[in-house]
């Protein structure tokens, strides 16, 4: 079935630089057990190891990725029963609220199951309240996997719709996804399993660009469309939908493992059936906020993995592929790589510190012939075969942050029964995270120890030669920054605010007491509070009372607020005012909840990317003469404007890029149709003036709402 999907290749570039790369491992690896120092005989074979393994995992991940499936949902066939099953235990309401007013909306008719393994009244009253079907049950066997087959007793579906408590469906998720089944051999679809705060742990976003990286980028991205092509891509446990008929041949999901998700992906490979992976990102959830709950995720997945390889066998169970059993084995083993890096941060320093040399002394000249090149091309090809999701520097900060998880977590292969913990979400759990980074802080501690130790013992006694002196002080070096990185980061990383705030830009109308009504930007939006930029904000006082209307895509929302906090200008009067919504009751929220939540809204009206050109495409576009330029951060003007294909003297309201050079970002609520005459008065806080434009149709950015229309739009004279 691989063979007959559309795929994209690696690329003849990419694939020469691959082939140089194994030329070099070539050159690299056989010479370097040729020169193992039998004086330090135990560091130096086990040094060699983690240079082995890395190699192992290199070319699991090229046989992965080498093909990247290309997947566009067929339409759904009609008449099928879909479940939507949601399943919580101790998760905050208003978080459940979202999800299931977002599972609710969905297009394509379906049913809705809270299923509530925490026993609470108020998420009974809540799914009373939205709409929606409650379940729970009398115990928590099996945590998760447990409560989805409860349901399975209760529930009458073709298709189940799997979310977590956190993950907020866009409204054509089912669309998008149920046409697949129309191939009986479908067992399950997983889509991306993206997050709408981009502020987490594991988000890298670049506050002056549009750059935006999360650590999971690399596994959804590319990871999972390369195993597609082997039929070997796995149900994430949420986003996911699932043929009813498949989960009862394997007898329900999968048990007696922390997930769930994996081992019931390779329970249905096992039994014949397909899988198939959208790549397409239709549901938002909220990722891990601090190094702690980070970490206790990775746990959580490399104990599962340990114990699915324990029980299923992968490699030599019956059922699977030969290339499923390559993918299933790649996904286990990664976990190991905490002891490779672990390796990779003390060797130095013992080098250094006790003068065990991990090769004879053969010169200078001749390890720096054999080993740069190898290394050096090490990261380039993990950089093209990732095809610009990579990110080498990023990718070896989070190695040092979750080096010593990995490590705890292949220990799950020795233990039996492991509870299974949900990911804290509560901002008021993350305090208290120290001692998470205790392994930082010895890496950071033993190298930069180990660095004068060096020296002192070259100088005093001769003890290294100086080419290895000064290879290990830079490799100290590299574990120091790289520490200092993850323990910098991690410090600097607070979050005071209970809810995720949006940057994306509204329109506010205040209403001012003296009856003027005045436009004014509004971003930070959350369902809890907005910053609002207005000339008005000079005269609003911390804890004064401000009214107005919010503009989203289905109409205004009338709001009032409290004003918390003011940032001041140059000349030291309020240019900013921070403000908390005194909502009078739910409908309100709600709807500016569908608007914010479960779409790509801030990625598609920022124009955030997580991708990146890799060395080769830098190089190409130097050689051609294009250079490479970083996309910076649109600022974001309101405007009243007038289609001037429409007659009368009719208004909407929309936004404008601040961009004078070029073709501005025009923001509508209305469909201009592919292009439209638009005469418009920007108003800023101070000023307004008059501006028309000629407006091309650039996209159309859903949500649970109503849409948002992306113009293109070209100043024109006026006379």
């Amino acid at each position: 079935m691989s063979q007959q999907i559309p795929y994209e290749s690696l690329g003849k570039g990419k694939t020469i630089v691959v082939f140089i790369f194994l030329l070099a491992a070539v050159w690299y690896l056989p010479w370097r057990a040729g020169v193992l120092n039998e004086d330090h005989l135990v560091f130096s074979v086990v040094l060699y190891g983690a240079e082995l393994f890395s190699f192992f995992t290199i070319m699991l991940h090229l046989f992965m990725t080498w093909r990247l499936t290309v997947r566009k949902g067929p339409p759904p066939p009609p008449r099928l029963r879909v479940a939507v099953l949601v399943p919580t235990i101790n998760e905050p309401g208003d978080m459940l609220r979202q999800t299931l007013l977002g599972a609710i909306r969905m297009d394509y008719p379906h049913q809705t199951w809270l299923l509530d393994d925490g026993r609470r009244p108020q998420m009974r009253r809540l799914a009373r309240e939205i709409g929606c079907n409650y379940l729970t049950r009398t115990d928590n066997a099996d945590a998760k996997a447990g409560s989805l087959n409860n349901a399975l007793h209760h529930v009458e579906a073709d298709i189940l719709a799997i979310f977590d408590a956190d993950h907020i469906p866009a409204k054509e998720f089912l669309m998008h996804t149920l046409g697949y089944f129309s191939d009986e051999n479908v067992a399950f679809v997983q889509t991306p399993q993206e997050f709408y705060n981009l502020d987490s742990y594991q988000h890298i976003k670049n506050s002056h660009s549009r750059s935006v990286w999360s650590e999971q980028s690399i596994f959804f991205r590319v990871i999972q469309r390369g195993k597609d092509y082997w039929n070997a891509a796995f149900f994430c446990g949420s986003c996911a939908v699932i043929r009813r008929t498949a989960l009862d041949s394997i007898g329900g999901f999968a048990t007696g493992t922390v997930t769930e998700d994996l081992h019931t992906s390779l329970r249905l490979h096992k039994k014949g059936y397909t899988s198939v992976y959208h790549p397409e990102t239709l549901a938002y959830g909220l990722a891990p906020l601090a190094i702690g709950p980070y970490l206790q995720q990775r746990i959580r997945w490399g104990q599962g993995a340990m114990q699915v390889w324990r029980k299923e066998g992968i490699l030599f169970t019956r059922g699977l592929t030969i290339p499923q059993k390559i993918n299933y084995l790649a996904s286990a083993i990664t976990y190991f790589d905490g002891w490779q890096k672990g390796i990779f941060y003390i060797a130095p320093a013992l080098v250094l510190v006790l003068g065990w040399l991990p090769i004879v002394d053969i010169g200078s000249a001749t390890f720096l012939w054999h080993f740069i090149p190898y290394y050096v091309l090490t990261f380039w090809v993990f950089e093209e075969i990732n095809r610009g999701y990579g990110r080498v520097l990023q990718t070896e900060q989070f190695n040092m942050a979750r080096f010593w998880a990995l490590m705890v977590s292949t220990l799950g292969w020795f233990r039996g029964k492991i509870a299974f913990f949900v990911t804290p979400k509560h901002v008021s759990a993350l305090h208290g995270d120290s001692h998470y980074m205790a392994p930082q802080y010895s890496v950071l501690g033993m190298n930069a120890i180990a660095i004068p130790f060096g020296v002192w013992g070259l100088s005093g006694y001769d003890a290294l030669p100086t080419g290895a002196l000064i290879a290990n002080i830079l490799w100290c070096c590299v574990n120091v920054g790289l520490a200092a990185l993850v323990v910098t980061t991690t410090h600097l990383r607070r979050h005071r605010r209970n809810e995720y705030r949006f940057p994306v830009p509204l329109v506010v109308r205040i209403d001012d007491p003296s009856d003027l009504t005045e436009l004014a930007m509004a971003e930070d939006v959350s369902l809890s509070g907005l910053r609002i930029y207005s000339r008005l904000a000079q005269e609003m006082t911390a804890h004064g009372k401000i009214s107005g209307h919010l503009f989203i895509p289905d109409g205004e929302i009338p709001f009032s607020a409290e004003v918390m906090s003011e940032n001041t200008g140059e000349v030291g009067k309020a240019r900013t005012v921070g403000c908390r919504f005194l909502w009078p009751d739910d409908a309100a929220r709600d709807r500016l909840g569908l608007f914010l939540y479960g779409s790509d809204l801030q990625w598609r009206v920022l124009g955030l990317s997580e991708q990146v050109h890799t060395p080769l495409e830098n190089l190409q576009l130097w050689l051609t003469g294009q250079g490479v330029h970083a996309d910076t951060v649109q600022r974001w003007i309101p405007v009243f404007y007038q289609r001037l294909d429409v007659p009368g003297d009719q208004q909407w309201v929309g936004l404008i890029s601040g961009n004078a050079s070029g073709p501005r970002t025009f923001l509508t609520y209305d469909a201009l149709g592919p292009e439209a005459d638009v005469q418009m008065l920007m108003q800023g806080k101070y000023w307004q003036q008059s501006l028309r434009v000629r407006a091309d149709f650039s996209a159309r950015v859903g949500s649970s709402a109503a849409p948002v229309y992306v113009y293109q739009a070209a100043e024109r004279a006026t006379g």
